[in-house]
C-alpha cells in the first residue's frame, strides 16, 4: 500500500467534496466457485482500494463528512482463522497503516447506519455490482435488494471520478508495474506462437507470467486467430499458417493498478503483404492518434483522427470510396473499425466504469453518439494532465456485418462490398498502448513491446 498520508490526504479530500453525512464504501467478501470454502483469488473493491488501501475481505468503512470521524469495520483474526492462513495482522495494526483512528467489529456497522439514517442524515453510497453487498446494503437500511442502485448518492459518485481521474506519481508507477508485466506476456505469446499450437496453449502461458509474478489479468485475456471477434474468451483454435493472432491482455500490479496491451501477429512470423498493409495501417492510426493527444484536445477528437487514417487506408485498397470526411461522417468506417479508440485506465481496468461509464468518459461536456461504432466510444472528455487512457485502434472484416451492410444497403455509397468480401476470412488487427497526458502532451507508459511489423517479425524469429 501506499503510505498512509496517502489515503489521509484522499479521503480529506473526498469529504470536503461532499460536505456532509456519512460516506459508505463496502469492500468485498469472499466470492466462492461452488462451496463456502472454495472462493475465487480475491479482488478488493477499487473504491474502497483507493480510499482505505486494505486488500483483505470482510471489510467496510465510514467517513463523517460532518465531524471527519473515521472507521474501518472489519473482525480481528481469530485463531482459527490462523490454523488455515498463518499469522495475520491486527485489524488495529491495518487501520494504522492507512491512518484511520478507529475500528469496530462488522455487526456496528449496521446500528452505526441506522442511528445515522434515524437522525435524519444522509448516507451515501456508490452503486453496488456484487449481489452479496446489495443484500447487505438491503438489511441495514431497509431498501429492497432490487432498489439499491435508486438510493445510490450522485454526490458521491461524482466526487470519486473526480479524483480517481486523475493519477498522481505514485499511481503511475503502479501501472508501470502492471505493464512491466504485460511486456513479458506479450514478448512471451510472440515467441510461443507458431502454427500448430492451439490457442490455449498461449494463452495459458501468458497468464502464468501474471500469476508467476504475484499479480492478476486485469480482464480476461483475448487471444484468439479470430481477430474479428473482438472479446472472445474461448481458445480452442488451432492456428494456421497464414493467419493473424490477435493478443489483448493485461495485468495488475500488487496494488491493483491495470495495464492493457494489444499486439498483432502472423502466426508463421511473417506478415504477407495483405497482412502488412492492415498492420501498418493499424500502426499509422495508432501513433497519428497518439501524437494528437495533450492537455485540451477532447478524446473524441483524437479518436476521429484515428477514424479518419483508417478511412483513408481503406480508401487507398478500394475497400471506402468518395470523400474520407464524409464517409467517417457518415459511420462508414466503422464496419471495419466498430469500436471507440479508448477508455480510461486505472485501478479498474475500464476505470471506474461500474460508477456511471458517461459520467467518466464524456464528463457533462458531452453526450453519447448513437451512430454505430461511435456510440461504443467509452471516453469523448477533453484531456486533462493526470488522465490516462487506452489508445486501441484496429480494423477488422467482420462477415456478418460485412453482409448485413451490403443487404442493407447501409453506406452504400461509401463502400465497395465485393472488395469488402474478398477480406472475409482475413480476422483483424488491433494495437494498443496506455497513454499518460502530461502538462504538455503525453508520454506512452511502460517499456516499448514491439510494435511495427518488423519488431513483431524479429521478436518472432525464434519461431523459425
Amino acid at each position: 500500500m501506499f503510505e498512509a498520508s496517502t489515503y489521509i490526504d484522499r479521503r480529506k479530500g473526498l469529504q470536503e467534496r461532499v460536505g456532509s453525512g456519512l460516506l459508505l464504501f463496502l469492500g468485498n467478501d469472499p466470492a466462492t466457485m461452488n462451496y463456502p470454502d472454495n472462493p475465487f483469488h480475491f479482488r478488493q473493491d477499487s473504491s474502497f482500494l483507493y480510499y482505505f488501501g486494505l486488500d483483505q475481505a470482510g471489510l467496510a468503512g465510514v467517513i463523517d463528512a460532518d465531524s471527519g470521524e473515521e472507521i474501518l469495520f472489519g473482525h480481528e483474526p481469530t485463531v482459527d482463522e490462523i490454523v488455515w492462513t498463518g499469522p495475520l495482522p491486527t485489524l488495529t495494526e491495518e487501520r494504522a497503516c492507512v491512518g484511520v483512528g478507529r475500528s469496530e467489529e462488522p455487526e456496528k456497522l449496521g446500528e452505526v447506519l441506522r442511528t445515522a439514517r434515524d437522525a435524519g442524515r444522509t448516507i451515501h453510497f456508490l452503486p453496488q455490482y456484487r449481489a452479496w453487498n446489495r443484500i447487505k446494503l438491503a438489511r441495514m437500511l431497509g431498501i429492497p435488494g432490487l432498489e439499491t442502485d435508486e438510493h445510490v448518492s450522485r454526490s458521491l459518485i461524482e466526487a470519486v471520478v473526480d479524483q480517481r481521474l486523475y493519477k498522481s506519481d505514485e499511481e503511475v508507477a503502479e501501472i508501470e508495474i502492471a505493464l512491466d508485466m504485460s511486456y513479458d506476456m506479450h514478448t512471451l505469446a510472440m515467441h510461443m506462437v507458431r502454427p500448430g499450437m492451439v490457442e490455449r496453449e498461449v494463452a495459458g502461458a501468458v497468464e502464468g507470467v501474471v500469476l508467476s509474478r504475484g499479480g492478476l489479468t486485469s480482464f480476461p485475456i483475448i487471444f484468439s486467430v479470430r481477430g474479428e471477434v473482438l472479446h472472445n474468451h474461448t481458445y480452442e483454435n488451432v492456428m494456421k499458417d497464414g493467419q493473424l493472432a490477435v493478443h489483448d491482455s493485461g495485468a495488475t500490479s500488487p496494488m491493483g493498478y491495470a495495464s492493457d496491451i494489444t499486439r498483432t501477429m502472423p502466426v508463421s512470423g511473417r506478415f504477407d503483404t495483405r497482412q502488412r498493409e492492415i498492420y501498418d495501417l493499424v500502426l499509422r492510426a495508432l501513433t497519428t492518434a497518439t501524437a494528437a493527444m495533450r492537455p485540451g484536445i477532447p478524446f473524441r477528437d483524437v479518436h476521429f483522427v484515428a477514424c479518419k487514417v483508417i478511412a483513408s487506408g481503406l480508401k487507398d485498397l478500394g475497400i471506402l470510396k468518395g470523400d474520407v470526411d464524409e464517409a467517417v461522417a457518415a459511420g462508414a468506417h466503422a464496419i471495419c473499425m466498430p469500436h471507440g479508440l479508448g477508455h480510461m485506465m486505472g485501478l479498474d481496468v475500464h476505470d471506474m466504469e461500474g460508477l456511471d461509464e458517461d459520467l467518466v468518459g464524456y464528463g457533462t461536456e458531452f453526450e453519447r453518439s448513437t451512430q454505430f461504432g461511435t456510440a461504443y466510444l467509452r471516453a469523448a472528455r477533453t484531456l486533462e494532465s493526470g488522465f490516462v487512457l487506452t489508445v486501441e485502434p484496429g480494423c477488422y472484416f467482420i462477415p456478418q456485418l460485412i453482409d448485413q451492410w451490403r443487404a442493407q444497403g447501409t453506406n452504400a455509397e461509401f463502400l465497395d462490398f465485393d472488395r469488402l468480401d474478398s477480406y472475409k476470412g482475413f480476422g483483424g488487427v488491433r494495437i494498443e498502448d496506455d497513454v499518460l497526458v502530461t502538462t504538455d502532451g503525453h508520454r506512452i507508459l511502460g517499456r516499448r513491446i514491439p510494435k511495427t511489423a518488423d519488431e513483431v517479425e524479429e521478436q518472432m524469429g525464434a519461431n523459425e
